[in-house]
C-alpha cells in the first residue's frame, strides 16, 4: 500500500451505497430498489466521497458498479432532488451541480478500472454513471437514457456531452442528448455504448468476471492506461506520444514489467504485484 494514504480514518459503513470488498474488487450498490435506485443529494455526496476514499486508501484493483432490483439507476430522485432545487439560489445550484460532475470526474480519475453492470434503466444521472465507467457490461433489458433536455435543462449534464461523443461519436450523441429518447441494449451495443452484452440476467455476474480478471492483472499498467486514456483525449499526436514515452521509462522500473520477463524465461504465467 502507498505510504501516502487519506489523513480520515476511513469510513466504516456508508449509508446510502453497499459496499463490498473481495479479491481485490470493490463492488459499490445503489441499493433504493423500490425508487429504481433514483439519487438523493446524499447518494451522490456518498459517491463522490467513497470514490475519493478508495483513490487515497486500501486501493482496490477494480470496481463493479451496479444497482439493485430492477434496474440500474433511474437518475435523480424527482421529489427529492428536482422539486428540492425548484427552490434554491444560483449559488446553492452550482454546489449541487458542481458535486454530480465531482462524482463523474472521480469515476474517471479513479486509479483503477470500474465495471458498469447495467440491466434495466440506465437514465438521467444513471445513464451518465455508467459512461463515465472503463466498461459497461449490460443484458438485453438494458436501455440508456439521458432525460435532461426533457426536464427543460441541457443535454450536456454530468460531463454528458464531454463523454458520449468520445464513445459513440458526435452524430449519435448528438441526437441521443437532444431528444432524450432510449438507447435499448441492440443499438448501444451497436454504436458502441455497450462494451459487453451478456444474457438477461448475467449482467452483475459477467461484470464481477471482468473486474476479477482485471484485478488478477497489471494494476499498475491498469491505472496507468486509464489515465493515459483519458489525459490523451484533448493532447495533440505531439504530445500524446511523448506522454507515453514518459509513462512506459517509469513503467519500465517497475516489479511487473520484471516478472513478466522471469515469468517468460522460466515458462510460467506472470504473478503481477501491481507495482
Amino acid at each position: 500500500m502507498s505510504p501516502f494514504t487519506g489523513s480520515a480514518p476511513r469510513t466504516p459503513r456508508w449509508r446510502h451505497l453497499e459496499v463490498r470488498e473481495e479479491g481485490g474488487v470493490t463492488t459499490v450498490t445503489l441499493a433504493r430498489p423500490a425508487k429504481l435506485n433514483a439519487l438523493t443529494f446524499e447518494a451522490y455526496a456518498d459517491l463522490r466521497d467513497l470514490l475519493a476514499e478508495l483513490s487515497h486508501r486500501d486501493r482496490p484493483r477494480a470496481l463493479v458498479l451496479a444497482g439493485e432490483g430492477r434496474g440500474f439507476c433511474s437518475g435523480g430522485d424527482v421529489e427529492e432532488i428536482i422539486g428540492a432545487t425548484l427552490g434554491m439560489d444560483t449559488g446553492r445550484l452550482l454546489d449541487f451541480n458542481r458535486m454530480t460532475g465531482q462524482v463523474v470526474r472521480a469515476l474517471r480519475e479513479a486509479p483503477f478500472p470500474v465495471v458498469a453492470a447495467v440491466h434495466g434503466a440506465a437514465a438521467g444521472a444513471g445513464a451518465v454513471l455508467a459512461l463515465a465507467a472503463d466498461f459497461r457490461v449490460a443484458d438485453p433489458t438494458a436501455r440508456f437514457a439521458f432525460l435532461f433536455t426533457k426536464v427543460g435543462l441541457s443535454g450536456g449534464d454530468m460531463g454528458a456531452a464531454y463523454l458520449l461523443p468520445r464513445v459513440v461519436g458526435l452524430g449519435h450523441a448528438t441526437r441521443i442528448l437532444m431528444l432524450g429518447e432510449p438507447v435499448r441494449a441492440a443499438e448501444a451495443e451497436r454504436i458502441g455504448l455497450i462494451s459487453q452484452l451478456v444474457d438477461e440476467g448475467r449482467a452483475a455476474r459477467a461484470a464481477r468476471d471482468l473486474a476479477v480478471r482485471l484485478a488478477d492483472g497489471p494494476a499498475l499498467a491498469h491505472a496507468q492506461t486509464k489515465a493515459l486514456l483519458t489525459a490523451e483525449l484533448d493532447l495533440p499526436l505531439s504530445g500524446a506520444v511523448e506522454l507515453d514515452a514518459a509513462t512506459q521509462a517509469l513503467l519500465m522500473h517497475g516489479e511487473d514489467y520484471k516478472e513478466f520477463h522471469a515469468a517468460f524465461t522460466g515458462k510460467r504465467p506472470p504473478v503481477w504485484r501491481g507495482r
